[in-house]
Order: structure tokens, then sequence, then C-alpha cells
């Protein structure tokens, strides 16, 4: 049984069309970035914290479905658990998701003009093993005027997606070139997890 541990829409979205059969548990983790911590390091400790957390929570915490979790062993050999986290760079600067409208406005006026990193980091946790690993997309920016900036932010769209955009809606006007996978920019490199599925199976 495939585990998603999170509640993203895009990521559920991607998998469903990549033909997966899944079910979701969201994961709960701290997500503050340690001291000296790069970007590829700090979102692929996030997606194994955050694929290791609902492992241990559907194997061990009470709740309604967790006698069947732990009198099965067919159903701990089979439950895998992916974990993904996705950040967007710019001079190895993190940008998270926004805060508030100003902040999206902020970030939005870093990218104008500019070519940036998009970094998921995807994990996949199994009562054999634990791996993480990173895919990371380069995205260039057109010129953004404050009227661009002004209208996309009032759409509400970038509030919650990290570095303000999604490539998948209103913001692909601006996107002439990616480098790289596009689905591991809205979220999900589906390749890597398909790749990573298939090197979990006996």
């Amino acid at each position: 049984m495939l585990v998603l541990a999170s509640a993203s829409p895009r990521r559920r979205e991607l998998l469903t069309q990549a033909g997966f059969s899944f079910q979701i548990h969201p994961a709960h983790i701290c997500e503050d970035l340690r001291p000296d911590e790069d970007p590829v390091a700090y979102v692929t400790r996030l997606a194994r914290e955050k694929a290791q957390a609902v492992y241990n929570e559907i194997l061990g915490a009470p709740g309604p479905d967790s006698r069947t979790w732990e009198s099965s062993s067919l159903d701990r050999q089979s439950l895998t658990v992916l974990g993904a986290d996705t950040t967007v760079t710019l001079d190895d600067h993190i940008l998270g998701k926004p805060e508030n409208p100003a902040d999206a406005a902020r970030m939005l006026r870093l990218l104008s003009g500019r070519t940036h990193r998009v970094i998921t980091g995807v994990a996949l946790v199994t009562a054999a093993s634990a791996q993480a690993t990173a895919e990371v997309t380069t995205v260039q920016f057109l010129a953004l005027s404050e009227s661009d900036i002004a209208d996309y932010v009032a759409t509400g769209e970038p509030m919650d997606k990290a570095g303000a955009y999604a490539i998948q809606g209103r913001a692909a006007r601006w996107i002439p070139r990616i480098e790289g996978d596009y689905f591991n920019v809205v979220g999900l490199p589906l390749a890597l997890v398909s790749t990573l599925l298939k090197s979990c199976q006996p």
C-alpha cells in the first residue's frame, strides 16, 4: 500500500494522473531550516522526516486503524510511505510560501527577470529501508511589471505556493523556459518517484 504523507492537492493530482493507487495521511512536523543547511539538504531532510513520521503513526499510533496494521505482518511489509517537500531558491536563498500578499509580491519581484531553482526532496520509507533524494529544475522568469505582480497576487494563487507562483496556473505566461522535470516544479517529480518505487519492489 502506498501512502502519500502530504495534504497537497497538486501532489495528489499528479500521483492520480500517473496512475498510482494511494491513500493520504498528511505529516505534521517542524519545518524550520537548520543553521547552515543548504536547500537540497533541507528539502531532502523534510521529505524523509515526513515519510518516517507518517510511517510510524500508521504502525504505532493509537487509533481506530492501529489494530489492523499491527495485527497484519503483510500490511506492515507492504506499507510504503512517500514524503515530499518543494522549495524555490534564488542565489541559494530559500523562498518558501508567502506569509501574506505583501510577502508574495516581494518574492515575485525577486524572481522577475531571473532564473531560479525549484528543488523537491522525495523520500520513501518501507519496512526494509528509508531512502531520500532530490530533483532540481531551473526556471526562467520574464520581467514582471508592478501591475503584473499586483494583479497576480490579487488572484490569491500565490498564497500557498513556494516562491509565490504556480507554473501550472496563471504564472505560466511568464515562464518561457525550464531545464529539468516540469512536474518537479508543480510539486512532485513523477519519474523520480516511479524509479524509487520500483527500487523498493522485491
